[in-house]
C-alpha cells in the first residue's frame, strides 16, 4: 500500500513531462473498466483509501493500473440512460449473487427495485445497472 501511494506521488512530479506526449491518464479498475481523465491542469490526491484524479475518485484497492494514454480509453458505461419498462421486456434480470429477480410490468410500469447493482441479459447484449 505504501510503495502503491508512493508510486502515485512519483508519477505527480512526472506529470507535467508525460503530459506533453500524452493528452490522458487512464486508470485501469479490477473489474477491467477504464477511466481516463485529462492531464490538462490535472490535480492527484490521495485521502486514506481514495485517490482522486481530477473529477475522478477511485478506491486505491480497486484500482489494477494507471498509464498515460494518447485517446481516451473510457469504458464500461459511458452515460446514463433512464429505463422504461419497455426495456425490461423480454429479458432476464439477475442480482450480484446471481438470483433472478422476477417483475411484474404493469402498466407499463417498471415496480421499483431495492438499491443495488443488477444484471440486464438480453439475446443479444448484457449490462449492469444501477439502483441509486
Amino acid at each position: 500500500m505504501k510503495s502503491f501511494i508512493l508510486g502515485i506521488l512519483m508519477m505527480v512530479g512526472t506529470l507535467p513531462t508525460m503530459a506533453g506526449n500524452y493528452p490522458y491518464l487512464t486508470f485501469e479498475l479490477t473489474d477491467g473498466a477504464k477511466v481516463s481523465v485529462s492531464v490538462s491542469s490535472l490535480t492527484l490526491t490521495v485521502n486514506g483509501t481514495t485517490l482522486k484524479a481530477g473529477s475522478q475518485t477511485f478506491t486505491i484497492s480497486n484500482l489494477s493500473k494507471m498509464y498515460f494514454s494518447s485517446t481516451d480509453e473510457t469504458s464500461g458505461a459511458t452515460a446514463i440512460d433512464e429505463l422504461t419498462a419497455d426495456d425490461f421486456e423480454g429479458k432476464e434480470i439477475y442480482d450480484l449473487n446471481g438470483h433472478k429477480i422476477e417483475l411484474q410490468i404493469t402498466n407499463y410500469e417498471l415496480p421499483k427495485l431495492p438499491r443495488g447493482v443488477y444484471i440486464v441479459k438480453s439475446k443479444n447484449k448484457t449490462c449492469k445497472i444501477v439502483v441509486k
